[in-house]
């Protein structure tokens, strides 16, 4: 018997991409634009920063498991405090779904270059990973609908998704729900939901209170909370008795908590977010455009460029970094023709712009070999 399951031994661990640091030392630049890790560039909730300092004095305790979170999130949503989750993002309540429902002949279901934290959770688990191509870039929910069979027990959906930054509408997710059998568990990541809950189309899942749905969401975005890992979901009572049964005791964190409970008051901030957001998508969709890049709509904050190969992707990728823009090379995805670009203080923006409008020139000018231009 192996020390190591073979699945584990199969599976790629996550690898961060470079920090602004390592490429200032790499290229000997004076700045550089971090624009790879969709991050809110406003840095975090300026409330939720006091009220993490106010918990310094009382780091000796433990934290309490996220109680206050849940009953606050309960007040604001209008459910019961059974219907909560806190945990250390929304992946970290997303592995002790796995950890909590999967068992071994089970399989988990969803497109092909889903988010890539979802994908290493379940194939950790050992059990049967499969998937559906995309259709435009979206979720082909007819196609995932017809691909259930008895052995699938969670799909897993990301509304905005990540990496395409596409969402599913209403109908399309109400018609994929009526062929979708009870004893199925669907996952609706809304990790990005703050960036699309006022597109008219857009399903929020608080609307569909099924039992055999779960709602994960997270601070990490909007709120600029990455570095506290703080998230939370709802889901049929039931369903959270028994995640709360697998979470760890003490998680989320005192400090994280506090952060989120303050970020949900913060109102000027979000609307600062989403105001600079909406800029930044708006002039990266133009510009790239105008420079003859294929870009992807996206609902979230970030724009994800397809190239025409991986060869020119990676050329691309390394000309904005050696010029201070880091961007996302989505290999890992399992799309190495494709760039994802997160939305920036607008100087950083622009400055991504002018660099990617010089990676294009330079590709026109002194073409690869290998492209297939």
């Amino acid at each position: 018997m192996p020390l190591v399951p073979p699945y584990i031994e199969a599976l790629r661990p996550y690898v961060a991409g470079m920090s602004p640091e390592a490429a200032r030392l790499r290229y000997h630049l004076e700045h550089v634009d971090k624009l790879a890790s969709n991050e809110n560039p406003l840095g975090p909730s300026p409330l939720a920063v006091e009220a993490m300092q106010r918990t310094l004095a009382g780091l000796h305790f433990y934290p309490s498991g996220g109680a206050a979170l849940r009953q606050r999130m309960a007040e604001l949503y209008e459910v019961k405090v059974e219907n909560v989750i806190a945990g250390s993002g929304s992946e970290g309540i997303m592995a002790n779904i796995i950890r909590t429902f999967l068992l071994d002949d089970d399989e988990v279901l969803t497109t092909e270059n889903a988010f890539i934290g979802f994908r290493v959770l379940a194939q950790s688990r050992g059990i049967a990973y499969r998937t559906v191509p995309y259709q435009d870039w979206r979720y082909d929910l007819p196609k995932l609908a017809a691909a259930i069979t008895e052995k699938t027990k969670i799909v897993y959906l990301a509304n905005p998704n990540n990496p395409t930054g596409t969402i599913f509408t209403r109908h399309e997710f109400d018609e994929f729900y009526s062929h979708v059998p009870e004893r199925v568990l669907i996952i609706l990541d809304e990790a990005y939901f703050e960036y699309a809950k006022d597109h008219p189309k857009y399903p929020d899942s608080m609307h569909y209170r099924y039992d055999n749905v779960i709602t994960l969401r997270t601070f990490s975005k909007i709120y600029g909370l990455a570095g506290v890992r703080i998230g939370y979901g709802f889901a049929h009572e039931n369903l959270i008795a028994n995640l709360l049964k697998v979470k760890l005791p003490f998680e989320p964190s005192t400090v994280a908590e506090a952060a989120g409970i303050a970020a949900l008051e913060d109102r000027e901030f979000l609307h600062r977010s989403l105001e600079l957001n909406a800029r930044g998508l708006r002039l990266f969709m133009q510009a790239f455009q105008e420079l003859g890049l294929a870009t992807v709509q996206s609902q979230a904050n970030f724009v994800m460029l397809p190239m025409s190969s991986p060869d020119q992707a990676d050329r691309i990728a390394t000309k904005l970094l050696s010029r201070g823009t880091i961007v996302r090379p989505l290999h890992a995805f399992g799309l190495p023709a494709c760039l994802r670009i997160s939305t920036g203080a607008m100087d950083a923006n622009e400055r991504c712009v002018e660099n990617m409008r010089l990676a294009v020139m330079e590709e026109k000018s002194c073409p690869s070999p290998t492209s297939s231009r």
